[in-house]
């Protein structure tokens, strides 16, 4: 072994007992506080979302947060933009407007199923996320390419978003789908003399698999609006 080479070995042995650097922080940035933020929603629910609890996963304190985020009604209106950028809004087409607006709120409604109460956020406040008009702009133009009136669009607009944010913030209540065996027993346990229309028709007043009603009271909302022609 040459002189070089013992020397070589020699610094190889002496970085063993050196202590190892520390691993350097991943700086903050509002993405990984909204990841952050929507892991947590996704597994405990909205209810469980503050900012300490926040900062306490990214191992921070919650005054690190308020240097990319305002309060907890910026991190919501985060939230909601961050779903509504994974919504695709197709271009408005004359011939299938209805079907277009049912898969629009159709998609906004799964994302809001996976992360549950975060309706919440939506319901909290007017959009003033850019991803999030940018779902209303969308649906504008396709309810006017449909031929309804700019006031008819506007509300109807409303009110679909308003039913999507109900919808899921109510399944999340619920825990997912209700026990449908044990309400159809209860039902069947009321005196007929008092309530016969609902003894009669229980099967039906609890009829209907995945989100069927979800699409039954949107295409009758969309199908009572006036369109021109």
């Amino acid at each position: 072994m040459n002189r070089k080479s013992r020397e070589e070995w020699a610094s190889q042995i002496a970085e063993l007992e050196q202590e190892p650097a520390p691993a350097r922080k991943e700086p903050i940035t509002v993405g990984r506080i909204v990841t952050t933020a929507l892991t947590l929603v996704e597994a405990e629910g909205f209810d469980a979302l503050t900012m300490r609890r926040v900062a306490a996963a990214l191992q921070t304190g919650p005054a690190s947060l308020y240097a990319h985020v305002r309060n907890k009604a910026d991190l919501d209106d985060l939230l909601i933009g961050t779903l509504s950028r994974n919504v695709s809004v197709p271009a408005p087409d004359a011939e299938r407007w209805r079907e277009q607006v049912l898969d629009v709120c159709g998609q906004l409604r799964d994302q809001f199923l996976r992360y549950p109460g975060i309706a919440r956020a939506a319901l909290s406040a007017p959009p003033a996320n850019l991803d999030t008009l940018r779902i209303t702009e969308g649906l504008l133009g396709i309810f006017l390419a449909g031929g309804v009136s700019p006031r008819s669009a506007a509300w109807a607009i409303d009110a679909v978003l308003l039913y999507v944010s109900g919808y899921t913030y109510e399944s999340s209540l619920r825990g997912g789908q209700p026990d449908r065996a044990e309400m159809l027993a209860r039902l069947r346990m009321l005196p007929v003399s008092r309530f016969p229309h609902v003894v009669e028709h229980v099967e039906t007043l609890n009829s209907g698999e995945g989100h069927e009603r979800f699409e039954f009271a949107l295409r009758l909302l969309l199908d009572g609006l006036p369109t021109a022609g």
